[in-house]
């Protein structure tokens, strides 16, 4: 049984060789720091080498074998991290490949079967770096380390004898991998992935495994959207006696005008990261002031009013002044206690600027444009009050 004892040795290599390109193009959350946790599942994939299983024989003096492959199967990750900010995370947790493998089969007067399998599970640290897109879509790409367990198994028939059944391996080698992600609230998030991971099998060899998988992230801390309030049924109003015909009074003297008691203007980038609308901790103590020096005053409404500067298009100004303009009147009903129902909130695009026509020219968003609009990039907050008679 030496020839077959020396076909097995150059075959049962064969599983170490595994590749498959796998190509994504790249086209976001509560603050910008936290814990998250999260989950991925979808297809993995390995290349085997045929032509190699193929050659190995034939120079063992085996007869041109058929061969047969199992190189797809369900992969999954089961992951946590921590956002350090919004373009840079740490992630760490526990992967499993799946299982693959193929069945050489040879005819007479060599007749035999080489059955290898090759089964893949182990942890993984990533550096993630994250580029958003939109206020809820971004792209990202990963770099990090895999520690995975290989556990091969080969079963040989006919003139194939195996020596060592069961080989196993642990080794370190390195992931990489890109994906998109879609916000659904600051607390839930979707992901669409696919990475590679470096493998050593168990006899010596190393190759590729990749895998595509889509996920859900949950962040701790993250605020979901509440369901909007219902509109109470009107009450049932019963007929009236006709009024007796009476000539109409005179019509009441026209209602004063609102007085203004107060108009402050917030700089959006000290209450917000460009391009998002979560309150930052600077930006809530600039809040906290002002709810502080209201207190006492007796007023009717509060109006805030969220602007954006020219760059981007007008829906998307649109959404993301309003979204600012929430999160502030959120805050204060919140933290400060101001009664819900004398606090508004609304969004106004770019269309009332600061800047002047020909402050700031160009179109395409620079760092020098946008620092020259940040005038205009801002959260009005105006008290009123109505002007007694």
């Amino acid at each position: 049984m030496k020839l077959a004892r020396a076909a097995f040795a150059r075959t049962s290599g064969t599983l170490g060789l595994l590749a498959l390109a796998a190509v994504v193009s790249p086209a976001a959350m509560a603050e910008d720091s936290g814990w998250y946790v999260g989950a991925n599942v979808g297809q993995s994939r390995a290349k085997i080498d045929d032509l190699r299983i193929t050659n190995s024989l034939l120079g063992s003096g085996f007869t041109a074998p058929s061969i047969s492959n199992d190189n797809r199967d369900t992969g999954y990750k089961i992951f946590g991290g921590y956002q350090i900010n919004r373009n840079f995370a740490l992630e760490g947790g526990y992967f499993n490949l799946g299982d693959f493998g193929y069945t050489a089969t040879m005819a007479a007067p060599t007749a035999g079967t080489l059955n290898g399998r090759i089964k893949l599970q182990g942890v993984n640290l990533d550096a993630v770096g994250m580029l958003p897109i939109t206020d809820k879509f971004s792209a990202f790409g990963r770099v990090g380390l895999n520690y995975a367990q290989a556990r091969d198994a080969f079963r040989g028939t006919g003139m194939v004898n195996v020596l060592n059944p069961n080989p196993s391996t642990r080794a370190t080698n390195v992931k990489v991998g890109l994906g998109l992600q879609y916000d659904f609230s600051e607390a839930l998030a979707m992901r669409v992935e696919a990475e590679r991971y470096r493998i050593n099998d168990a006899v010596g060899n190393k190759g590729d495994i990749d895998l595509i998988s889509l996920g859900l992230i949950y962040r701790f801390g993250g605020k979901t959207p509440a369901p909007a309030p219902r509109a109470p049924m009107p009450e049932p109003v019963a007929a009236a006696p006709a009024p007796e015909v009476m000539a109409a009074p005179p019509p009441p003297p026209p209602p004063a005008p609102p007085r203004v008691l107060a108009k402050v203007s917030f700089s959006a980038d000290s209450l917000f990261d460009f391009a998002r609308s979560s309150v930052r901790p600077a930006g809530k103590q600039a809040l906290d002031k002002f709810a502080a020096d209201l207190k006492g005053t007796d007023f009717d409404v509060i109006t805030v009013t969220g602007h954006t500067d020219r760059i981007g298009s007008h829906d998307y100004n649109m959404k993301l002044s309003t979204r600012r303009a929430e999160a502030v009147q959120t805050y204060l009903v919140e933290s400060a206690g101001i009664p819900a129902g004398k606090i508004s909130a609304k969004g106004v695009d770019g269309s009332d600027p600061v800047t002047k026509p020909g402050d700031c020219k160009g179109q395409k968003a620079t760092k020098k444009l946008i620092a020259c609009l940040q005038p205009d990039r801002r959260v009005e907050v105006e008290v009123t009050a109505t002007q007694s008679r």
